[in-house]
């Protein structure tokens, strides 16, 4: 089966992997937005999940093969088909409109997730589910199960195994290894790390379907300068010294595309409306923790009840209509000025929405000095151009750029929304004078 795509071209999808695209549960992301609300500011941003996660999986084919050359024998296919499924699967939790009603996601002992893949914490305290544990669920324990048939006879290839690829931790690292090497750290890093595939889909696809440039970066010679960084006995993601300029372009094309599209003021608005909404009226729509009925959840479900709701909020919300931007500020200038602008809103009664997006070069470096933070045990390594002195002298990769320490500060955008022209005169005259004293 081949799958034409207008951001890589040709796609090929294996016949054993047909079912799994097939079933309800993948096919779900056909009715779920990639950017959420932001085809409301992009009205080309329309494409889905869907297309979306068989980018990533063509991305993750083409790291693989550059990691691991052809011929690939029965250890490499097994290993190569957990890490398509991971790349292919790693957003099946996703909610309507992507993460913008995780917010009402239900408590994740409701979930009933196998104990393997939760955390110590987890067990003995309450929170939140994410669209992660939903992915986790969809794929070891739901009927989903079913279509993974002609893949696991064909290949040999373990649910459980790309459930761990995604979460980032194994309990059978035996079943990554090869040749004495344990590459699940690798393999993990292709899922979910600073250089993944799932970023070098989206970043690709969003900037595309958007009409802008900010999300650019060169795909090929990334790919083309992995490898595999083998350190006692353990491979890690590496990435050629010569392509480090490249991997800089890369962070910062992320970087731009945060500031210039995802946090674009509509988009954000209407995202903290629904967010109230469902705050102030917490009966208008909820996530259910039955992963069978989840199936039916996507943009058109929510879509059709906030259509049939009777809340004004919700109104606003369908018809695009958000309240006016009266000020905005970027970085730390002026926050004392929207600080003043927020008190007078709240001694006046005036109901507001104040949008914050803080952006940040990298959540897993901040300064070229101090190690990774312990979200990102596996670092993204630099191997030199000439390696025949010492193999496996590498450099972490915030040893290899002084991006992450020129970028370490977040960059923060706020803005204040307000029903402008329904205020009193001497309202809007006392704000006007805030905003420009």
């Amino acid at each position: 089966m081949e799958v034409r795509d207008p951001v890589h071209g040709s796609i090929q999808i294996e016949d054993s992997e047909i079912p799994i695209l097939e079933h309800l549960f993948f096919q779900r992301l056909r009715g779920i937005k990639q950017l959420g609300f932001s085809d409301h500011a992009f009205p080309g941003a329309t494409h889905t999940r869907y297309l979306h996660s068989i980018g990533v999986m063509h991305v993750g084919t083409l790291a693989f093969n550059k990691i691991f050359p052809y011929p690939h024998n029965g250890e490499t296919k097994r290993l190569k088909e957990t890490l398509r499924l991971s790349c292919l699967l790693h957003d099946i939790g996703h909610a309507p409109l992507s993460h913008s009603t995780e917010t009402v996601m239900p408590c994740l002992q409701k979930l009933n997730l196998p104990a393997r893949f939760l955390d110590a914490k987890d067990l003995f305290q309450e929170r939140q589910a994410t669209h992660e544990d939903f992915t986790i669920k969809a794929i070891v324990d739901s009927s989903f199960g079913k279509s993974f048939s002609q893949v696991e006879k064909k290949f040999g290839v373990s649910r459980e195994s790309i459930a761990e690829l995604i979460i980032g931790k194994t309990s059978d690292p035996t079943y990554f290894t090869i040749g004495g090497v344990n590459y699940f750290p690798l393999m993990h890093q292709l899922c979910s790390s600073e250089l993944d595939c799932d970023r070098m889909d989206y970043l690709l696809r969003d900037s595309y379907f958007c009409g802008v440039s900010y999300g650019k970066f060169d795909l090929d010679w990334i790919i083309d300068n992995l490898s595999a960084c083998e350190i006692d006995g353990t491979a890690y993601l590496g990435i050629s010294e010569r392509a480090v300029s490249t991997f800089d372009d890369f962070l910062l094309s992320r970087f731009h595309m945060f500031l210039m599209v995802y946090f674009h003021y509509r988009a954000v608005c209407l995202e903290k409306m629904l967010h109230h909404l469902f705050q102030i009226s917490p009966d208008e729509y909820r996530i259910p923790a039955d992963i069978e009925e989840y199936q039916k959840h996507d943009d058109h479900f929510l879509a059709s009840r906030l259509k049939r709701s009777n809340h004004p909020l919700a109104k606003k919300i369908v018809n695009n209509s958000i309240p006016s931007k009266i000020f905005e500020t970027f970085g730390p200038r002026y926050l004392n000025k929207l600080k003043n602008l927020e008190q007078f809103l709240k001694s006046e009664e005036i109901e507001y929405f104040r949008c914050s997006s803080k952006g940040r070069l990298s959540k897993y470096y901040g300064d070229t000095m101090i190690p990774p933070k312990i979200e990102d045990p596996y670092s993204l390594k630099v191997a030199p151009v000439n390696r025949t002195a010492n193999k496996e002298k590498f450099l972490n990769i915030n040893e290899a750029t002084d991006l992450f320490g020129r970028y370490s500060d977040a960059h923060e955008v706020n803005r204040i929304h307000v029903e402008f022209e329904l205020l009193s005169s001497s309202q809007q005259k006392e704000i006007n004078h805030l905003i420009e004293s």
